[in-house]
């Protein structure tokens, strides 16, 4: 078809067969779109392999299966709704679309966060119209989470979940051109545990030609030996009474199996640590660590828009409390283990008289997890052919204190401040013109590689979208960023 029609439901031809969707808002959308076989029975825990053609016209209106994965816990719950749709055929994926009749559109895919335990592309934050009416085919992605997608097996490869989006990347190559997309105008974003992800897609040699830019959301290259990582695993096989290997766990109910791995993954956080799942370096998939891939040149001709939200601490450590049970004590065993110089500390404490030391903690370990990896990435790519550019999300929510807390920014870059589970953390009341710029700013990198600052260089600019316009800023908090020691990956001489 050429345009859209107002009232005609779109059809587009996939290599697998057609889709019908609906316009909605002026774009057209297609939800539950199989890029994969369900990988359950014999295909479970295997990798993805390609879908099953279908003749006829597939409905393609609601969101397809999610992942098997349980609600956030409480407090979290509430602020971080996670929508479970179910069904088999968890490997699908949506297409919004200004129009699929046209030709060389940019297209961005998104891939959610969550931990890899939660969060899926039914998250109505995620809602890609927004992209489409400026002009992007935005593209989200289911994956297999916990377990299923990330559980280190020695009979099952390594990385399924992250197999999976290269394999919705490849379906993106082979049909985004029928949707309206340009498949060598491919952008990857990804926030918290997706922005892990593209940056592990990005040291992949496999993803080499499938993107051509890269959004990273308050996430860093990160993966593990898989001998340091498959504790979690055997934790969950233990509990359950049974080997830690695939053959053994899919014979496991699939609700049993996901009780044990809430069981053993519950408590804690990505800052204050847990049992949890973490992408390896299988030497196949990941033949080297991201961070000394990246920092080598890896994907050095993607151009990377990254950046943290100035307060990601405070989505965990307020809910619960946790912000003032922190004591003095309690700040020094941490700043301790966590090997923080005593000079670096001094500087966080004068830079902020008034803190807690539950917010001084936070404030550090947000720096040394997330801001620190990324400003040391972005040296690493100074001379690199690709462009580099860095922001800051500063806006704080007045919901329960959480400040310019991980994952505010989604709502604002997405455009949809005024869906309810937005404003489950944003509130009523956030500033749309602050929604518009960091959406256009989202738009024009995806569209042009440029979205709207300088790129990184020895001034160091970041881009702060906090209360007010946007403001360019000049290496902000300098002096903190001088007080941690700089990368150093145990490999190099």
């Amino acid at each position: 078809m050429s345009d859209i029609v107002a009232g005609a439901a779109p059809r587009v031809t996939t290599v697998h067969g057609t889709v019908r969707g609906a316009v909605e808002r002026g774009v057209a959308v297609f939800r539950g779109v199989p890029y994969a076989a369900a990988p359950v029975g014999v295909r479970r825990f295997r990798a993805p392999g390609p879908p099953e053609p279908w003749t006829g016209v597939r409905e393609a209106v609601t969101y397809g299966p999610t992942a098997p994965k349980r609600p956030y816990a409480p407090p979290l719950d509430r602020l971080l709704p996670d929508p479970a749709v179910p069904g088999d055929d968890w490997l699908n994926l949506n297409v919004w679309t200004p129009a699929p009749g046209a030709a060389g559109l940019p297209v961005l895919v998104w891939i959610h966060g969550g931990s890899l335990v939660h969060g899926s592309s039914a998250v109505p934050v995620y809602d890609g119209a927004a992209f489409a009416r400026d002009g992007v085919v935005l593209v989200s992605v289911n994956y297999r989470l916990g377990v299923e997608g990330f559980g280190v097996l020695p009979d099952a490869p390594a990385n399924r979940g992250l197999l999976d989006q290269l394999a919705a990347l490849e379906w993106v190559r082979d049909n985004i051109a029928a949707f309206g997309g340009d498949p060598d105008r491919v952008t990857v974003a990804g926030e918290s545990a997706g922005a892990v992800s593209v940056a592990a897609l990005l040291a992949a040699p496999r993803s080499a030609g499938l993107l051509r830019r890269a959004v990273l959301q308050s996430g860093v290259p990160t993966a593990l030996p898989p001998d340091a990582a498959r504790g979690t695993t055997e934790l969950i096989a233990k509990r359950l009474g049974v080997p830690a290997t695939a053959a053994a766990l899919a014979a496991v109910d699939p609700e049993a199996l996901l009780t044990a791995q809430t069981g053993v993954t519950s408590g804690g956080n990505p800052l204050t640590g847990r049992n949890s799942f973490q992408l390896v370096v299988d030497g196949e998939l990941l033949p080297q660590d991201p961070v000394a891939a990246l920092h080598a040149g890896a994907a050095a001709g993607v151009d990377l828009l990254m950046g943290t939200n100035s307060e990601e601490y405070r989505l965990w450590f307020v809910p619960g409390g946790l912000t003032e049970r922190i004591g003095r004590l309690r700040l020094r065993l941490a700043l301790l283990k966590f090997g923080v110089p005593n000079a670096t500390a001094r500087v966080y404490r004068a830079n902020r008289p008034d803190a807690t030391p539950g917010e001084l903690l936070g404030a550090l370990a947000t720096d040394l997890l997330l801001r620190v990896p990324l400003n040391r990435l972005a040296d690493a790519r100074t001379d690199a052919p690709g462009s580099t550019y860095v922001y800051e999300f500063g806006w704080p929510t007045p919901v329960q204190r959480l400040g310019a807390c991980h994952a505010l920014e989604l709502g604002f870059v997405f455009d949809t401040l005024a869906h309810p589970d937005t404003q489950a953390l944003t509130g009523p009341d956030a500033p749309q013109d602050l929604a518009d710029a960091m959406h256009r700013a989202w738009v024009d990198f995806a569209t042009d590689g440029d979205p709207g600052w300088p790129s990184w260089d020895a001034r160091r600019p970041v881009t702060v979208f906090g209360p007010g316009a946007p403001e360019l800023v000049l290496a902000p908090r300098d002096d903190e960023l001088r007080g941690w020691k700089p990368y150093r990956h145990p490999d190099t001489p």
